[in-house]
């Protein structure tokens, strides 16, 4: 079976972004160029992660290679909604991320989930033998979106994609679980209705 890489090296557009209401979105990294417009739909876990791990890469590219990097986001900030249509053309299992030292640029990579991987629990719980820091591998026939930023794009990503989680139900104050707007059973209170 043939995979399919959707590579924007560099795109005019890379954003996080939601479909749907709050309780209810759906969470796409969406990028554009070239005429092309490709949605991929991750976790919202994913996408705080995601930005997390992108810090944590430009701070160690600037004590390791002396990148030069913007301290903020550079430019007005992207808050359009994601291009439409909203086709996803796979769901997210693996995120990857490196820093090219030549061109001083990042490449987040979104790897397809395989259909395997949610059966995964089961098969290891069966593997007793296996090594438990055995990192799982990774096919190379699975669709991925690659794409390459500046360390600037890069904070500008970083940004939205934290306004973007931000966004949803706020969250319990005893408990930190989303609210509903008709509340939640909040464990805090022995599993009283909470609003």
């Amino acid at each position: 079976m043939t995979h399919q890489v959707y590579a924007f090296e560099p795109p005019e557009r890379f954003v996080a972004g939601t479909v749907g209401p709050p309780g209810e979105r759906t969470f796409y990294l969406q990028a554009r160029g070239g005429g092309r417009l490709v949605s991929v739909a991750l976790e919202k876990m994913q996408v705080a992660l995601l930005a997390e791990k992108l810090e944590e890469l430009l701070a160690e590219a600037h004590q390791r290679f002396g990148a030069e990097l913007p301290a903020a986001a550079e430019g007005p900030a992207d808050n359009e909604p994601l291009d439409t249509p909203v086709d996803e053309e796979f769901r997210v299992g693996t995120l990857g991320l490196a820093f090219d030292v030549e061109t001083s640029t990042v490449i987040i990579e979104a790897i397809a989930a395989e259909e395997a991987e949610f059966d995964a629990e089961a098969e290891t719980a069966d593997d007793e033998d296996e090594d438990e820091d055995a990192t799982p591998e990774i096919s190379d026939d699975l669709d991925r979106l690659r794409v390459r930023l500046t360390p600037a794009e890069v904070r500008q990503f970083i940004d939205r994609a934290k306004r973007v989680v931000a966004a949803g139900r706020p969250p319990c104050p005893l408990c930190g679980q989303p609210l509903d707007p008709a509340g939640h059973l909040c464990p805090r209170h022995n599993g009283y209705h909470r609003r």
